[in-house]
């Protein structure tokens, strides 16, 4: 299916959390990269094909949530150690500004809430088009990336390493998969 106009694409989308991902990647023992993603979140955007800077979208995601494949490692960055989710339960993102850079490429800003402390971050987005699926959702996707240092929010556990260097990274490479479908 072609792409529609951008102007059409105007709306009020909520983010289809069954066909979208958020994810990050670090670096473990100076050596491999542990990725992970978190499985419960929510999310909304608001669109503007015409303008737009007039864009905006939020995600709330449950820590909780951590899956990276091993249940002794999630249960470490539960913790006190790491995301305390017992005290900070959820992790948000509020845009603060969008813009278009061409193409199909965006820049979304905002402010990402972590334990707490809120810091600003950028998300480059690539739009990866729109269709009307088979139960006549009409859906629009996005992919991005943006790259953070976790101890900017407090998040500063680690451990030596013998050779040299740490056990896990201070950047993390934040990686997003959105599928969402325009609200009624």
């Amino acid at each position: 299916m072609a792409t529609p106009e951008l102007a059409a694409l105007t709306g009020d989308y909520t983010i289809d959390t069954a066909h979208s991902t958020i994810g990050f990647t670090v670096r473990h023992a100076m050596v491999t990269n542990v990725k992970g993603t978190f499985d419960d979140f929510t999310g909304s955007l608001h669109l503007d094909g015409s303008d737009p800077s007039a864009s905006t979208a939020t995600i709330d995601v449950k820590m909780d949530s951590i899956d990276t494949g091993s249940a002794d490692r999630d249960g470490h960055l539960k913790s006190a150690d790491f995301f305390k989710t017992d005290e900070f339960p959820t992790m948000t993102f509020r845009s603060t500004k969008a813009e278009s850079l061409g193409g199909e490429d965006y820049r979304i800003t905002g402010d990402l809430e972590i334990l707490g402390t809120t810091k600003p971050i950028t998300i480059d987005l690539e739009f990866n088009g729109a269709a009307k699926d088979p139960f006549g959702n009409e859906r629009v996707g996005f992919e991005g990336k943006a790259e953070i240092l976790r101890s900017e929010w407090g998040l500063t556990w680690n451990a030596a390493l013998e050779t040299g260097g740490v056990l896990v990274s201070d950047k993390i490479k934040l990686n997003f998969d959105i599928s969402a479908i325009r609200n009624a």
